[in-house]
């Protein structure tokens, strides 16, 4: 009889979520309000929007948004539609205004706490009331210059989801960090499937020979947390990542290098492509290491290999469901039992 007394103990492997997660298009309005709309999403980082009157429109899955700052310092966030016939109010993706929100429609104006100023030459109207138009606000949480937008009405609790990034850095200090750098990737691939690509160091010997050339592969570890997945991996001396990685449901990723960080929105465009929103913040805003984008991009370029390859295995209609290690994709198992309630 085999000696198994010093055996590990064995766990269970979880089945995979089905494959039309990956390929029904059913799923993506379904998801654009409960997982997006539903929970908050990354914005910005506070240097972006550094004096009074600068702006900065985006899009967060599907829906509009511009925030602002305010004559008083106050940063907030609206819809980006005008009350009048769904203009934007926006052209450009940043820029400083004059004190108001213009629809580049039909001129309407509003101040910058989202009130309508002025309906630029509407005629007299004995049943419409200015005060009952304005912009559709959104709500912002700040988190170590981090701006969140919240599109839906009930939130989770924003505090309690950033805990335990909050444990783990303790007092690390990002105060002087600045935008230094935006880039952005898009895949062919449902967004799901990249994020569990990102949810795993599974993958990382076989598909990312430099990063794991840069880190201890054996003692690469993935905690799952709350709604938060710390990643920790020891880095080698002269390494350009600082062996931590951190994400935050539903899709954004905390890339900590040697100099500074990469937040990374997870975005999706529709239900078959992911738009990888990259922000690279600098000690003050200095230019982002060669060495750091070097790796960036030869990471980016292979795990956007990986998961469009994925995705066309998935849409091929032979694979329905597999299995999870219990070693390696604990945070996969957890992503797709957050997922499930909300969709199925």
């Amino acid at each position: 009889m085999m000696d198994t007394a010093d055996s590990p103990a064995k766990t269970s492997s979880p089945v995979t979520a089905p494959a039309k997660w990956y390929v029904d298009p059913a799923f993506w309005p379904i998801e654009r309000q409960r997982v997006f709309a539903d929970h908050w999403q990354f914005l910005t980082h506070e240097s972006a929007l550094a004096k009074p009157c600068d702006w900065r429109a985006d899009i967060l899955a599907g829906y509009p948004v511009v925030i602002v700052r305010g004559d008083d310092g106050t940063l907030r966030a609206f819809h980006n539609v005008c009350r009048h016939r769904a203009g934007p109010l926006t052209r450009e993706e940043s820029g400083t205004c004059d004190g108001y929100l213009t629809c580049q429609y039909h001129g309407w104006r509003y101040t910058l706490d989202g009130r309508l100023r002025a309906a630029r030459d509407f005629g007299a109207a004995s049943d419409f009331d200015p005060r009952e138009y304005g912009l559709y606000p959104i709500k912002l949480q700040v988190w170590r210059g981090l701006v969140f937008a919240g599109i839906g009405e009930n939130l989770p609790d924003f505090q309690a989801q950033m805990a335990p990034l909050d444990a783990r850095l303790k007092d690390t200090d990002w105060s002087n960090l600045k935008v230094g750098l935006r880039r952005t990737h898009l895949l062919d691939c449902n967004w799901k499937t990249y994020v569990e690509n990102y949810l795993e160091g599974y993958h990382v010997p076989a598909m990312h020979p430099s990063l794991d050339a840069e880190i201890i592969s054996e003692q690469y570890k993935v905690t799952v947390e709350g709604h938060a997945v710390l990643h920790d991996a020891p880095p080698k001396s002269g390494a350009v990542y600082d062996g931590l990685w951190g994400w935050v449901w539903p899709n954004i990723g905390i890339n900590v290098y040697n100099r500074g960080l990469m937040i990374e929105r997870m975005s999706p465009v529709g239900h078959k492509q992911t738009q990888l929103d990259y922000l690279y913040l600098t000690p003050d805003g200095e230019p982002v290491p060669d060495a750091t984008i070097a790796m960036s991009d030869q990471v980016t370029a292979e795990d956007k290999w990986i998961a469009e390859k994925v995705q066309q295995n998935l849409d091929a209609g032979v694979y329905d469901t597999g299995r999870l290690s219990p070693k390696h994709e604990t945070a996969v198992a957890a992503f797709q039992n957050w997922v499930a309630p909300l969709i199925d």
